[in-house]
């Protein structure tokens, strides 16, 4: 029964930790993957304001010239920047969230492989204890001569 035991403790342990772990990854990266879609938008509308004022545009008709934006931070921060200065640090903030990214797919991978191995290891319920079958000695045939083909036959068929 001990063995039983030791696979039910394993089989809590992938359900209760990893798995518990694993979905805790994957919604921040799934948090990561939003923040770049923002932060993408956000550098092709900077980008595509900058295009207009470079050619002479300016861009919504009514709308004041941009020389500077205000660009958010984070916790109620924001900054004074200029178009340039906006687009490199929207740059390097998506570089930042890219290798944030890599590293929860990186976590999510060996959270997987945690489990992956647990379960490999773990064997199944139901060879957890030894069947019955083998615990006892395979049965001789009652008659040796009745037929060639069991163990118990010693002589070949007629």
């Amino acid at each position: 029964m001990a063995a039983a035991e030791k696979a039910q403790r394993y089989e809590a342990f992938v359900s209760d930790v990893l798995q518990r772990d694993l979905r805790r990854v994957q919604e921040q990266r799934e948090a990561v993957f939003e923040q770049q879609a923002q932060v993408l938008q956000l550098r092709s509308a900077l980008s595509r304001l900058q295009v207009c004022r470079g050619r002479g545009q300016g861009g919504v008709a009514g709308a004041p010239d941009p020389q500077r934006v205000f660009l958010a931070l984070g916790f109620g921060f924001f900054a004074e920047l200029t178009l340039p200065e906006a687009l490199r640090h929207l740059e390097r903030r998506s570089s930042l969230l890219q290798r944030l990214s890599d590293s929860l797919t990186r976590d999510g991978a060996a959270i997987r492989a945690h489990i992956r191995m647990v379960l490999e290891v773990t064997p199944p319920p139901f060879l957890a204890t030894p069947p019955l079958l083998w615990a006892t000695p395979p049965m001789l045939c009652p008659s040796p001569r009745a037929c060639g083909s069991c163990r118990g036959c010693r002589t070949p068929p007629p």
